[in-house]
């Protein structure tokens, strides 16, 4: 098991939240990559902030979206199509539309629309 899995989702949250704001996109838009993924609305989203989630529980309750397995491409050097563990490949999902985001491409790509 992943160190990362026992992490909470609100201690990384700000660290996507600057990632984006220093690259010119909003917080709304960081929202917005979440809740395409996860499907969570804003009230479950800071539900899961105020409680400390971890990783493991915070995409338990998921329902992630069904194009969500278009999502391609290297995180941290892995191809994220290429993940065995669901759930290291559900949260390398997330960094990568992060970095999606950040680097600047449209939201319709981002939300593979």
């Amino acid at each position: 098991m992943s160190r990362i899995f026992t992490v909470s989702f609100a201690s990384v949250y700000p660290l996507y939240v600057a990632k984006v704001e220093k690259k010119g996109r909003t917080k709304a838009e960081l929202d917005q990559v979440i809740a395409w993924l996860t499907g969570f609305d804003e009230a479950q989203l800071a539900s899961h902030l105020d409680a400390g989630t971890t990783f493991e529980d915070f995409f338990a309750d998921a329902r992630l979206n069904p194009d969500a397995s278009l999502i391609t491409g290297v995180v941290c050097g892995v191809r994220v199509e290429q993940i065995d563990d669901p759930l290291m490949q559900k949260i390398r999902y997330l960094d990568k539309l992060v970095d999606e985001l950040a680097k600047g491409k449209s939201m319709d790509k981002i939300l593979r629309s």
